[in-house]
């Protein structure tokens, strides 16, 4: 009887953590999945509640002394086995129970594979950190030891701290083989740029591109610095990609970190553990950019083995947005001081919901006057320069442009300036 009594602990042991899988993943489940889920909890609450029916009839037959025949009793226990998916539940239960035990199983068991038909959210897709391909990997084959050389002189050291902050997975010293290559490559381009401009030249006033008759040698003078400029772009546009990448990447973060504050006032007024809060924003696909920096706090606590406070003051030197860093900087404080979380959450979601509105009233002020400017530059003056347009044909005026050439520079024009207002609303709009 006492291996019996010992096999039925094993089988609540398995429920109770069956009962608890289940518990985690109503945090991510619909409304019909999280009736599905209920329904089974219960279910696997009830199939307990009968295996411990059977309890007192075992214990009564465990004894260290043998019983007279006169004192033995009709126990009516069975022994029941139920395969449920690749495990298989053995308990001793009492005879009128077995039936009960059996149905509420088998309803747990076909819940289940409902719920399991029907994905709660949509897995995703962890990328293994692999070595460089493609143009890293010619990166790194041209100058990967230059880089390093670079790296030992202390050079680049601002650019290190933008690429972790930016979140690229690439190494530092593969992406500057990268700037070193793309550097190159630009180089060689904007030569051959230089010598067809040497040869050729533009033509408003015909065919678009004509032959160069001139002094080639003063030309190619001229042209210098198409090979100095071109490089100089391509160089500092890699090099100031990881910064514009955080930047692009703060905004995101603060647009969804006061919601993200709010929803752990809420759960920290429970007296959930601290660290348990991260998993649950970690852990959560309504915050896609600020889950990031909170698994990186996991991370830190998981992998690491640091204590949160640690781990919050690490994070907060490579988060890109400073209000993230803010924000993981107080509540480090907060803790090692001993103060309630709950209330720390609230002040500050209050101060990020006001810088919220603030900044969303700013950006439609701000839109107005581009929209009064927009309006005068890029409707109104086309027109005046049609009506000139006109005018100047129909006078036979001399301006030593084409008809299509001065069409072509005009269109040119209105097409810059509407680039320019589209890159400066794209710029200042908060992404909120």
């Amino acid at each position: 009887m006492i291996d019996d009594l010992k096999q039925n602990i094993e089988t609540e042991i398995e429920i109770l953590r069956e009962i608890s899988n289940n518990m985690r993943r109503l945090d991510y489940a619909n409304l019909s999945e999280r009736k599905l889920l209920l329904a089974s909890i219960e279910s696997l609450k009830s199939s307990m509640r009968l295996i411990n029916n059977s309890i007192p009839k075992l214990l009564e037959d465990v004894s260290g002394v043998q019983k007279l025949p006169q004192q033995e009793k009709t126990t009516l226990l069975e022994k029941i086995e139920f395969k449920s998916g690749e495990t298989i539940i053995q308990a001793t239960v009492q005879s009128r129970d077995r039936e009960r035990l059996l149905k509420e199983l088998s309803i747990s068991e076909s819940l289940i594979r409902k719920i399991k038909k029907k994905p709660f959210i949509q897995k995703e897709k962890y990328a293994e950190f692999k070595s460089a391909r493609g143009y890293l990997k010619l990166s790194n084959r041209i100058f990967l030891r230059t880089s390093q050389k670079m790296i030992d002189k202390g050079r680049f050291k601002s650019l290190s701290n933008q690429l972790k902050k930016a979140n690229i997975d690439i190494l530092f010293a593969t992406y500057i083989s990268m700037i070193l290559l793309t550097t190159l490559i630009s180089l060689i381009v904007s030569f051959f740029i230089m010598i067809f401009f040497v040869f050729f030249q533009l033509d408003l006033t015909g065919s678009i591109i004509a032959p160069f008759t001139g002094n080639y040698l003063l030309r190619f003078a001229e042209l210098l610095w198409i090979p100095i400029i071109i490089p100089a772009i391509a160089f500092f546009a890699v090099y100031f990609y990881p910064r514009t990448e955080k930047n692009s990447l703060a905004k995101k973060i603060e647009r969804e970190l006061p919601f993200a504050v709010i929803h752990m006032s809420a759960v920290s007024g429970s007296g959930i553990e601290p660290s348990e809060l991260f998993r649950i924003i970690g852990m959560s696909k309504e915050y896609p950019y600020l889950k990031k920096e909170f698994r990186k706090v996991l991370n830190q606590i998981n992998l690491y083995g640091y204590d949160l406070v640690t781990a919050l003051n690490n994070v907060s030197k490579t988060t890109p947005s400073s209000k993230l860093s803010e924000l993981f900087a107080g509540l480090g404080t907060t803790i090692t001081s001993g103060s309630e979380m709950q209330n720390f959450f609230e002040k500050r979601s209050e101060t990020l919901l006001v810088a919220y509105r603030l900044e969303r009233e700013k950006y439609t002020k701000m839109a107005e006057t581009f929209m009064d400017i927009y309006i005068s530059v890029v409707i109104a003056a086309p027109m005046i320069l049609m009506i000139m347009l006109v005018m100047i044909f129909a006078l036979n005026i001399n301006t030593g442009f084409s008809i299509t050439g001065l069409t072509l520079l005009m269109l040119s024009i209105i097409a810059i300036i509407n680039i320019i207002f589209i890159g400066i609303m794209n710029l200042k709009q908060p992404n909120y």
